[in-house]
C-alpha cells in the first residue's frame, strides 16, 4: 500500500493577477478622479465669488452690491458683520442697522438685538420679520399673512416714501394700532412698510419683503430711491447677515458680554465648536448610509433553472463556477461539492450505496477495509471542517483526489 502525499499548493486558473485587479478597479478609480477634479474646478471657478442673498458683495441677481455702491457713493460707509456680537458693538446714533434675516435668529438673539438698538437710540431696519420674531424686535407690532411683491404706490405721508413713489413691496404685511407709526405701501388694507417713531430710542422700520433690495430690481420703479432714504439716514451703515455659526445663537449669557461660549472649566467643548449645519449633515449621511445598506443587503428571490441556448463545454462550467466560488470566497461551499463528489464516487467502489455514502459510521469502516488503517484521518479528510485560506482548499482537493486514485487501485 502507498501512503497519500501531501504535495505543496500548485497555482491554479482562479488566481487573480495584477492585471486582472486594474481591470476590475479601473472603472471606480476613474469615477473618483472625475469627481475629484470636478470639485477642485468647481471650487476654484466659486471660491470667493458667490455670497447669499442680499449679500453687498454679491453681484449677481439676488445680491445687493449695487445699492452698497450706490450707498459709497453718496457717502455712506458700509460694513458687514455676521455675528450679533459685531452687530451691537456698532449701534449708535449715527449707524442704521440693516438685520437681513431676523428670522433666523433665535429668541435669545432677538432679545438681545432689540436691547442693544433701543439704548443705541439709532435707525434699525427690518426684513421681512414674520410672527417668530417681530413680537421681540417691536414689541406690540403683529405680523400678518404674506402676499405678493408688486409694484405698489406708497399712499402715505412719508417724506422718503413720497419721493421714491411705487416701489415693489409685499410679503409680511404689519398691524400696529395704537402706536406712533406711519404706514406705507399698504397691501390688502394693511401695510408692507412700516416706520416705529421713537424719539428717544431712534425709529425702527419694518419692511414686509426685501425684494426692492435686490439688484435684479433696483433700477424698476422707485425702488433705488427708497432703499437709498431708507438705509442712508445715518452716515454708517451696519449689514446685518445673521450666520447659523455665530456662537451666540447658544443663548448663553456669556454671549452678550464678550466672553467666549466656554464650559464651567474655561475650556471650549468639541461639540461647541461643531458648526449646527455640520450635525443636520452627519446626521442624514448616516440615514443615506442606512438606505443603501438596507438596499444592497435586499434578499434575492429563489434560482430558476433554465435551458441553455447553447453547449457549453464542463472545463468551462467548472472554471466559471470556481471564479464564482474565489470571488465570494466560498471556501466552504467548494470544499462541501469537492468532498461531497469524491464520497459519492468512492462508496460505489466500496460497495457503499450512495443513499449512505454521505454516512461517516458506513463509509468510514468500508474505506478502512479497502485500502487499511494506515489512513488514520479520513475522517477529517472526508468530513472534516472547511479550509480557512485557498491554499488549504487546493491541498484538500489534492488530496481526495490521492486518496479516490489509490481506492480504485487497490
Amino acid at each position: 500500500m502507498t501512503a497519500v502525499t501531501t504535495p505543496s499548493a500548485p497555482p491554479t486558473s482562479t488566481s487573480v493577477t495584477p492585471h486582472q485587479v486594474w481591470l476590475r478597479t479601473r472603472g471606480l478609480l476613474l469615477a473618483v478622479l472625475l469627481l475629484v477634479v470636478a470639485a477642485i474646478a468647481l471650487a476654484a471657478t466659486r471660491s470667493g465669488e458667490q455670497h447669499g442673498r442680499l449679500d453687498p458683495r454679491s453681484a449677481d441677481r439676488y445680491g445687493s452690491r449695487a445699492i452698497a455702491e450706490l450707498l459709497k457713493d453718496h457717502g455712506i460707509s458700509v460694513r458687514v458683520v455676521t455675528t450679533l456680537r459685531d452687530a451691537t458693538s456698532a449701534t449708535g446714533p449715527d449707524t442704521t442697522l440693516l438685520v437681513t434675516t431676523p428670522n433666523l435668529l433665535t429668541p435669545h438673539q432677538q432679545n438681545a438685538l432689540r436691547t442693544a438698538t433701543v439704548d443705541a437710540a439709532g435707525r434699525t431696519v427690518v426684513l421681512g420679520a414674520d410672527p417668530t420674531s417681530v413680537g421681540r424686535l417691536a414689541p406690540g407690532v403683529q405680523a400678518k399673512p404674506p402676499t405678493s411683491v408688486v409694484a405698489r404706490p406708497p399712499d402715505c405721508l412719508l417724506p422718503a416714501a413720497r419721493r421714491a413713489g411705487s416701489v415693489d413691496t409685499g410679503g409680511v404685511r404689519y398691524d400696529a394700532n395704537g402706536f406712533d407709526a406711519i404706514a406705507c405701501y399698504p397691501a390688502a388694507g394693511l401695510p408692507s412698510v412700516l416706520l416705529l417713531r421713537q424719539p428717544a430710542t431712534g425709529d425702527t422700520v419694518l419692511v414686509g419683503s426685501p425684494d426692492f433690495l435686490y439688484n435684479g430690481r433696483l433700477d424698476r420703479q422707485g425702488n433705488a430711491s427708497l432703499a437709498l432714504q431708507l438705509l442712508g439716514s445715518r452716515p454708517h451703515l451696519i449689514w446685518y447677515l445673521p450666520s447659523l455659526t455665530d456662537p451666540s445663537a447658544s443663548g448663553s449669557p456669556a454671549d452678550d458680554g464678550g466672553a467666549d461660549n466656554d464650559t464651567a472649566d474655561g475650556q471650549s467643548s468639541f461639540i461647541g465648536l461643531i458648526p449646527s449645519g455640520w450635525l443636520w449633515g452627519t446626521l442624514q449621511l448616516a440615514l443615506a448610509a442606512a438606505l443603501a445598506a438596507v438596499w444592497r443587503a435586499r434578499r434575492l428571490g429563489p434560482l430558476v433553472t433554465e435551458r441553455l441556448p447553447v453547449a457549453i463545454r464542463a472545463s468551462e462550467s467548472t472554471e466559471g463556477r470556481a471564479r464564482l466560488n474565489r470571488k465570494a470566497n466560498a471556501r466552504d461551499r467548494a470544499a462541501a461539492s469537492l468532498r461531497r463528489a469524491t464520497r459519492t464516487r468512492m462508496a460505489t467502489l466500496v460497495g457503499v450505496s450512495p443513499r449512505e455514502a454521505h454516512l461517516p459510521a458506513v463509509l468510514l469502516p468500508a474505506l478502512s477495509a479497502r485500502i487499511g488503517p494506515a489512513h488514520g484521518d479520513l475522517d477529517v479528510l472526508l468530513f472534516g471542517p472547511a479550509p480557512s485560506e485557498d491554499s488549504a482548499l487546493v491541498l484538500l482537493a489534492d488530496r481526495l483526489d490521492s486518496l479516490e486514485r489509490e481506492v480504485r487501485t487497490s
